[in-house]
């Protein structure tokens, strides 16, 4: 049974495993990715019911454009799907939605369903919904340092100033300027990979990861109890002892 006392205040999943789905089922690439949307809205629901605070979910990685044009293009296109299917009732639902990535260069269909939703969600005060999108981990330090920097220039902040951890922080996508997301508790990976492929990587530094062999699309709410009730059966303590 999941102790509510006790459940990681953020939970961030690397939804992997849609491609395997699709071709198990000898289905285009595009439908695991619609598949792994549907998923996607159950645990979004999911984490909302449980009482999760945060919850991020890797939706498309710096590495992702790599991929064929074909399936990028899908991917947004079932982005702005998504967003025009599921908006009223994320607002309904109190979910405020933030971006964790530079999403100013994917399609403007895409961008314009994502600032509506912003601006609808933005006042919410339920489970926040963060989704990172054209984000890497390394690209996301170089870009704090870069604003540091940048911001040492201007004078606004001092150049005497000591460069710390927690300054560093306050310039990742997860600080201030998106309200302070704190560290994950708690990092699922789907599909049997075990590797964090340039997710969070400062965030995750005492992280608790979970690896389960269930490809994304069949990733269901019991799946995610299961690895919330392992999270709880687990002693963290940051690297000092009790």
């Amino acid at each position: 049974m999941i102790d509510k006392e006790r459940l990681p205040v953020h939970v961030a999943i690397i939804m992997d495993g849609n491609g395997r789905w699709a071709a198990k089922r000898g289905l285009p690439r595009l439908a695991g990715h619609n598949a792994g949307m549907l998923a996607m809205k159950e645990i979004v629901k999911e984490s909302s019911r449980l009482g999760i605070e945060h919850l991020t979910v890797y939706a498309f990685s710096t590495e992702n454009w790599k991929r064929s044009e074909e399936e990028v293009s899908g991917i947004f296109r079932l982005l702005v799907r998504y967003v025009d299917s599921e908006l009223r009732e994320l607002h309904e639902n109190n979910v405020r939605v933030k971006i964790l990535g530079d999403y100013s260069v994917i399609p403007r269909a895409a961008v314009e369903r994502l600032e509506k939703t912003l601006a609808m969600t933005c006042e919410n005060t339920g489970l926040r919904f963060n989704i990172a999108l054209n984000y890497g981990s390394r690209a996301e330090i170089v870009r704090a340092v870069n604003r540091i920097r940048e911001d040492m220039k201007s004078g606004k902040i001092k150049e005497v100033v000591e460069i710390n951890e927690e300054l560093i922080s306050r310039y990742l996508y997860t600080g201030d300027e998106n309200g302070n997301i704190p560290d994950p508790d708690l990092i699922i990976r789907t599909s049997g990979e075990e590797r964090l492929s340039n997710f969070m990587l400062w965030q995750s530094a005492y992280s608790e990861l979970a690896f389960t062999d269930v490809l994304w699309p069949e990733f269901t709410p019991e799946e995610f109890r299961r690895l919330l009730e392992q999270y709880q059966n687990r002693d963290r303590r940051f690297g000092g002892r009790k």
